[in-house]
């Protein structure tokens, strides 16, 4: 920097006829660099939406515990002002310094919260100014191209689902045991889909990874065992249970295919595998000497969405409706069988 300009050494590139850099800037930097719309003002006038501080906090830890192995993907902004790229050599046209007017105003496109974590972090150590964070820079050309930008790089984003971040996340300890879970169980961990939110038709999977790791958190709920007596129990539960579910042990075996079992009963769903998770905890506690004993009354369940006793609001014209009231239902019902 200097006391009229700013100059980064960058990388060029086109997009949509277009040019725009990529360089990279000090930690300490981003939060003097960047500004905000008026949070006041109203949406239509703004570039983006309002900064959401409550998220700030949690990604502000995660760039604190993880100093070593934090990640965050590049800010992308707009310049309002002079931009002047100019290569360091014919040889090389695409790399040379990007060059701002020190009055230009950069506005944040796409990682305002990436931003504010960043500034929060700083704040409890100062050391990560050492530490840079990749930018992509764009010539700010009005509020629409703006406003536009900023409905792109959102609407095109896509969420990966609840169960291959939990799959992927080995940075958390529940995460991974839960993992470890399902593949000390056998025959358990072949019917789990530890990537889809829906089980697609044609899969052989029951269950997915997303509602055994709630399964699994509602069973050991303030549980105070260390982690390898929690692995331990919550793996001979899920043991137990599996082999007193008929339906589950029948497509174990190739009985019958688990496609059937997911179209007609409620056995496999999310909200069955919280319930028993939470009955389970709560059996544990109760029958401390012979919980196992009592799951046995699963084996008496009929699990069928055609059977009278959901159709007190958990299935309704042949459909599971996806509540609160309905998860508390089948909590209760399961309670009135094995408690």
């Amino acid at each position: 920097m200097n006391s009229a300009k700013l100059i980064f050494p960058a990388v060029k590139g086109i997009q949509a006829n277009m040019e725009y850099y990529i360089t990279m800037i000090p930690l300490n930097c981003v939060s003097r660099l960047f500004t905000f719309s008026d949070e006041n003002m109203p949406p239509e006038v703004r570039s983006q939406r309002i900064l959401n501080k409550a998220r700030i906090p949690e990604m502000c830890n995660y760039i604190i515990k993880n100093p070593t192995s934090y990640v965050f993907s590049a800010l992308t902004a707009s310049v309002d002002g002079e931009l002047i790229f100019e290569p360091l050599s014919k040889d090389t046209p695409a790399l040379g310094n990007v060059t701002i007017d020190i009055s230009s105003k950069l506005l944040i496109n796409d990682g305002q919260h990436r931003r504010a974590a960043i500034e929060a972090a700083l704040k409890v150590n100062p050391e990560l100014k050492y530490e840079h964070i990749s930018m992509v820079l764009y010539h700010d050309i009005g509020l629409k191209r703006s406003q536009q930008m900023f409905s792109d790089l959102n609407k095109h984003a896509i969420r990966p689902t609840k169960s291959l971040n939990i799959l992927y996340d080995n940075r958390n300890d529940f995460s991974i045991l839960v993992k470890e879970v399902i593949d000390n169980i056998d025959g358990f961990s072949k019917l789990v889909d530890k990537e889809h939110t829906s089980i697609p038709n044609r899969s052989v999977a029951l269950f997915t990874l997303s509602a055994l790791f709630h399964g699994t958190k509602a069973f050991l709920n303030n549980s105070s065992l260390i982690y390898e007596d929690q692995k331990s129990l919550a793996i001979h539960f899920w043991s137990q249970v599996f082999d007193n579910m008929t339906e589950w042990k029948e497509v174990e075996t190739g009985k019958i295919k688990s496609s059937v079992i997911r179209r007609e009963s409620l056995s496999p769903l999310s909200i069955t595998i919280k319930s028993l998770g939470e009955v389970g905890n709560e059996l544990v506690e109760i029958y401390p000497d012979n919980w196992q004993n009592r799951l046995k009354a699963l084996q008496n369940i009929n699990w069928s969405k055609s059977n009278s006793a959901w159709q007190n609001g958990i299935v309704v014209d042949g459909s599971v409706q996806l509540s609160r009231a309905t998860q508390k239902s089948m909590t209760n019902f399961i309670r009135s069988k094995i408690l």
